[in-house]
């Protein structure tokens, strides 16, 4: 195991680095002069000179980013322009919001989708329903099948509150009641396509001679559901939910944006608006280590799972 995780890091510090330069040089250069878009395009050249030179902007892109990647690995990313607050202590309290909010989902997500379409009671019933959920669930966009469920939870049921979010420190419950609808909301494209996936490995697994076996043995449907095609036709699955995580992120800026959660999605169309580039930096770099992260817990996860991968 330990081999295949220093593989892994080995080819993931690479794939950082030359995707934050890319961003890194899209902000800074090829989008157009930094000091021009926060200055505006009736600012002085002078104006504009001085903000290059005082933020370095008229050096090469190269330079800039060298600078900056080094002060970021030490947890240096600059000030807001917009704030003049330190990126850092915005982007640290938003980051836990959105990995509970994505974990969260993915967890929902993965767990319907294999506990439903593992069932064998009642398989004649629950099959077309998932299969219309699963177009429901694709089809609807995010901000839709946010704006209906808090009419209906919240508005009309009066259930669950409205938007917001609560901290741990208020309690335990507040706290769940404010994530519910944003996690259901989020989770709702990818248990679709979780789904969609598991069940046709499901369906592969189900052929298999082994499942045949199992039940000439004399074991129940049940037993042979969960004890030996579940590990089978959940191993594609652990793969793409971990790939699945960027887009989920992409996500999150939507249900972030609708419930009024104060995560990393919000942060980021904030910053995009105004075009608080260190701000933008700081977010994508988390974003991208983020993803980083999960692939390789996915690889890991795989590898526990299938013990041939590890040979």
């Amino acid at each position: 195991m330990a081999p295949l995780i220093l593989r892994r890091v080995l080819l993931l510090v690479p794939n950082l680095l030359l995707l934050t330069f890319v961003v890194f040089a899209v902000m800074t250069t090829w989008l157009g002069s930094p000091s021009v878009l926060m200055l505006g395009r009736d600012a002085t050249p002078e104006a504009v000179h001085d903000m290059d030179a005082r933020f370095g902007f008229d050096q090469p892109v190269p330079v800039q980013y060298g600078r900056w990647i080094g002060a970021a690995l030490r947890g240096d990313f600059g000030r807001s322009f917009t704030t003049q607050q330190p990126v850092a202590a915005m982007v640290g309290p938003a980051i836990p919001v959105t990995l509970e909010l994505a974990f969260g989902a993915i967890v929902v997500a993965a767990a319907a989708a294999v506990g439903v379409n593992s069932l064998v009671v009642g398989r004649r019933v629950i099959g077309p329903v998932v299969t219309a959920a699963s177009v429901v669930g694709v089809t609807v966009p995010n901000f839709m099948l946010g704006a209906i469920l808090i009419y209906v939870l919240a508005i009309r049921l009066r259930w669950l509150p409205t938007t917001g979010w609560s901290p741990w420190g208020q309690g335990v419950g507040p706290h769940l009641l404010h994530l519910l609808m944003p996690v259901l909301t989020l989770c709702a494209f990818y248990a679709s396509a979780f789904s969609t996936v598991y069940r046709a490995e499901y369906r592969h697994a189900e052929r298999q001679i082994f499942v045949r076996a199992a039940r000439a043995k004399g074991l129940t449907e049940t037993r042979v559901s969960f004890r030996h095609i579940l590990p089978n036709a959940v191993l594609p699955l652990i793969t793409y939910a971990g790939l699945s995580l960027g887009q989920l992120v992409g996500g999150a800026v939507v249900t972030e944006t609708v419930f009024s959660i104060p995560g990393v999605g919000r942060l980021l169309v904030s910053a995009v608006t105004s075009y608080d580039y260190p701000v933008i930096l700081a977010v994508t770099l988390m974003i991208l280590v983020a993803v980083a992260a999960a692939n390789l817990l996915a690889d890991l996860v795989y590898a526990r799972v299938n013990p041939q991968v590890r040979l």
